[in-house]
């Protein structure tokens, strides 16, 4: 295959570009509404002229910052089942394993509700089969009455701590050492 250099038709910069002229005629036979014709003030340089691209701006298509901070708090807010928050987060807890692997299932939409359950399993699980095997060896009852004390004060006091973090304190987080890090982490990675 033999290509001159005059068969390729010259540069022309992109239609995008501000320093384009726009007020030269269109090469193409269609016009094309999505690339505009004269520059608007707030739009920013292309990244085909050398300027540097910008991301989730309303300029480049996404939506504005104030909009993304506007649906993050809209959102913080919402459940699957338009339940409330607190409450879900406080039932993370109340089954200990069981309810923590319900919500896990079942809520795929709040992240706090989801945080609180992944927490709840890390922290309950271990607790009941800490509980179930002191029962299966027979070790000594006040033992077994010191595991069941823990397992349920811890229960209580987290659910405590969830329902009223959602509350009062605008979803902040209450992390239990080495084991929220890691819910945390989990919840990061979905």
């Amino acid at each position: 295959m033999n290509l001159s250099a005059g068969s390729f038709a010259p540069y022309t910069p992109p239609p995008d570009d501000p320093g384009y002229p726009s007020n030269q005629p269109s090469t193409s036979r269609f016009t094309r509404p999505w690339f505009p014709t004269q520059p608007s003030i707030r739009e920013a340089t292309s990244y085909q002229s050398g300027g540097i691209p910008t991301w989730e701006t309303a300029i480049s298509g996404g939506s504005s910052p104030d909009g993304e901070i506007e649906a993050q708090t809209q959102n913080q807010w919402e459940t699957r089942y338009n339940m409330r928050v607190d409450l879900l987060a406080a039932w993370a807890y109340v089954l200990g394993p069981i309810s923590a692997f319900c919500l896990l299932v079942i809520e795929t939409h709040n992240d706090y509700v989801r945080f609180h359950a992944y927490q709840s399993a890390l922290l309950t699980t271990p607790l009941f089969l800490l509980r179930i095997l002191a029962s299966l060896l027979q070790l000594s009852s006040i033992l077994r009455t010191l595991l069941t004390v823990l397992l349920l004060s811890s229960i209580s006091f987290m659910a405590f701590r969830a329902h009223a973090d959602a509350s009062r304190n605008g979803l902040s987080r209450f992390y239990v050492p080495f084991i929220g890090p890691l819910a945390e982490h989990w919840l990061d990675e979905e």
